[in-house]
This record gives structure tokens, C-alpha cells and sequence, in this order.
């Protein structure tokens, strides 16, 4: 994969540059888990499992679509194209980014000048006479709001651990008779979710977490589906 050129965008030097739609497949194709955001917990549990991760140093958790079963491995990327039906925020926001300002509380946006959708023949303009396009602007609040989102998330995820409701879990599935075991994921724990006394289930209604909590739950038959596409690839 080609080494990513993050520049800091600017309207003189990326005056000519065009952006095409679609997805960095190169990215993607080795990426097994992506960090997902609360708000699209419904929608990503309509195509992908979702589980935690913990991060050991700071004991951290994320929220992760899964796109495999192993280290590498994105079922979901076949032939060179993306086949599921929707990519989380984290994928789509390619090939843009925001920088934090060390000192200050300001983002700046780069742009990965080396991807492929990245590029001055065909795309969407960034710049027109100096002044940034409807299409940046758009893409522009999508990176903000995506920042919200993420730190919204971690508050949730945080109370989740507070609240001791996640569990570390192993997920078993079958491809071609054959059990395989996921390690090293946490999910909801159902169980002390059902066991929580009234005021603290009444808590999570007021924060607006039960709606991502249920999505969560849905989202882990999803994982009955890699299984599936893993056996089919093995086919192939």
C-alpha cells in the first residue's frame, strides 16, 4: 500500500485538487476492525458485528465494527471494491482528516494527497476562485461532527465500564464444520443490563443509551454473516 502524504489543506496549493467519491478499498482491505460512533450503532448493526476493544495502556475502550475474523483479513472487501451496503464514519471520512492545534482548541483539515480518490483530472472541486466549494463545506461539517460523535461515544462507552457492563467474551463460529474462537473482545453484558435496579436503568434512557445498547445486542448475529463470507472466500 502507497505511504499516506497527509498535507494541511490550503486553497493555494490545493486549488486545482478534485476529490472523487468512493471508499479507500486500499486502506480498508487489511483492516479487520474500524472504530465506530454511537450514532450510527443502527445502522452498522444492520451489516457488521460490533464489539469493544480495550486498549491495555490507558484501559480504554472503543467501540469496532468488524469487518473479519483475524488480524487482516476485511470480508466485506472482494475484487478490489467495498460490497457492503454502508462504510461507517471512520472509513468515509477518507481521505480527509482533522489535526488538533497543540495549544489551542481548533482543528485544522488535512487531505492525504497520495490516495487515489485524490487527484486534479475527475472528482469534486475543493476550491473555486480561492473560496471553498459546497462539497468541502460539506465534507468539512462531517469531519466536525464526527469529532463530536467520537467524544460523545467515549462518554458512553465509559459509563458502560463504569457501570461493569461490559464483558470480556469469546465469540465461536462455525465455517465448514469447524469451530473457530474470537478472542480479546468485550461485549454488553445482558445479563447485569436485565439485573440493573430501576434508577440506573432510568439513567441510561435519560442519556439516550439504551437506543445504542440494543443496537449493540442486535449487532453481534451479525457475526454468524463473516462466517458465512469467510467460508465462501475459502471457497473461491
Amino acid at each position: 500500500m502507497a505511504e499516506q502524504q497527509v498535507q494541511p489543506l490550503h486553497n493555494e496549493k490545493h486549488a486545482n485538487t478534485k476529490v472523487k467519491n468512493g471508499i479507500n478499498v486500499d486502506f480498508l482491505k487489511s483492516q479487520h476492525l474500524i472504530p465506530v460512533v454511537a450514532h450510527e450503532f443502527a445502522r452498522v448493526a444492520t451489516e457488521f458485528p460490533m464489539a469493544f476493544v480495550k486498549n491495555n495502556e490507558t484501559g480504554q475502550f472503543q467501540a469496532v465494527a468488524m469487518f473479519g475474523l483475524e488480524p487482516g483479513e476485511n470480508l466485506f472487501v472482494q475484487d478490489g471494491k467495498w460490497n457492503a451496503g454502508f462504510a461507517p464514519l471512520a472509513a468515509t471520512r477518507y481521505p480527509f482528516g482533522l489535526v488538533k492545534h497543540p495549544e489551542e482548541d481548533q482543528y485544522g483539515i488535512v487531505i492525504d494527497e497520495a490516495s487515489p480518490l485524490v487527484g486534479e483530472g475527475e472528482g469534486n472541486a475543493l476550491f473555486e476562485d480561492g473560496k471553498e466549494t459546497e462539497y468541502l463545506a460539506r465534507r468539512k461539517e462531517a469531519l466536525v461532527n464526527f469529532i463530536e460523535f467520537s467524544r460523545v461515544t467515549e462518554a458512553f462507552t465509559k459509563h458502560l465500564a463504569d457501570k461493569e457492563l461490559l464483558i470480556q467474551q469469546t465469540l465461536t463460529v462455525e465455517i465448514k464444520g469447524e469451530k473457530k474462537d474470537i478472542n480479546g473482545i468485550y461485549l454488553v453484558d445482558e445479563r447485569k443490563l436485565n439485573e440493573l435496579g430501576d434508577e440506573e436503568y432510568l439513567e441510561l434512557r435519560k442519556r439516550g443509551y439504551l437506543a445504542p445498547i440494543f443496537a449493540f445486542l442486535t449487532s453481534t448475529h451479525q457475526v454468524a454473516r463473516l462466517a458465512r463470507l469467510k467460508a465462501l472466500n475459502e471457497d473461491a
